[in-house]
């Protein structure tokens, strides 16, 4: 086996087939397009394959996502979930909610399937119960990272995935010399999960990277 590194143009043409390789249809197109207007944050393609993938790996009939956004998101874990699974999805901005709404909606999805709460995720996080949940996805407001982390572990049942995206902030995490508060709040997000006993975590560089964190 080659253990030569490849190179950055390498790496990059890389990146940007592993990001398109499954493809994104007209409802998810018309979710980001939605999420650029309102300003919110999506996940990219790559990551919501991978979690489309989490989801139906570990059979998913309860999952949490921190911050709805547009709905990007929510429709890959959907289409990953158990049938008879719903996704609680908390984000402050009901504007927000209200375009996931018109996603779910166009992707048929039954009313049933998402349980949408307004709110901080600060807030809303405490009130849900110990190792109920499949899946949680931690995917907005990088500064409250390390209490919704928190939170997620306990939500979590043994064998449950914690995902935690936009974990390398454009690439700033990698790089030892950038240390303003944004990026060290993120990064300790990392350290802090590699050496919790309680769980196995990795590193994807998919999308601006997916820290997944399985809870023993």
């Amino acid at each position: 086996m080659s253990t030569a590194e490849p190179s950055g143009h390498g790496k990059v043409a890389a990146w940007v087939y592993s990001e398109a390789f499954v493809p994104e249809d007209e409802v998810l197109l018309r979710a980001r397009e939605r999420a650029s207007e309102l300003g919110c944050p999506a996940v990219l393609p790559g990551v919501g394959a991978v979690l489309r993938v989490l989801a139906a790996a570990t059979n998913a009939h309860a999952v949490v996502e921190v911050g709805t956004g547009a709905g990007v998101a929510a429709l890959w874990l959907l289409r990953g979930m158990s049938y008879d699974g719903q996704l609680t999805t908390i984000d402050r901005e009901v504007e927000h909610q209200r375009a996931a709404r018109t996603a779910f909606a166009e992707d048929g999805v039954a009313p049933q399937r998402t349980r949408i709460i307004p709110g901080r995720p600060g807030d809303v996080l405490p009130r849900l119960a110990d190792g109920a949940y499949d899946l949680v996805l931690v995917a907005s407001d990088p500064l409250g990272y390390p209490e919704y982390v928190n939170e997620a572990l306990r939500l979590l049942r043994p064998g449950g995935v914690l995902a935690v995206d936009g974990a390398l902030l454009r690439d700033r995490v990698a790089d030892p010399a950038r240390r303003d508060e944004l990026t060290t709040v993120v990064r300790e997000v990392g350290r802090t999960l590699r050496n919790d006993e309680r769980v196995l975590p990795a590193m994807l560089p998919s999308g601006d990277g997916l820290l997944l964190a399985v809870r023993r």
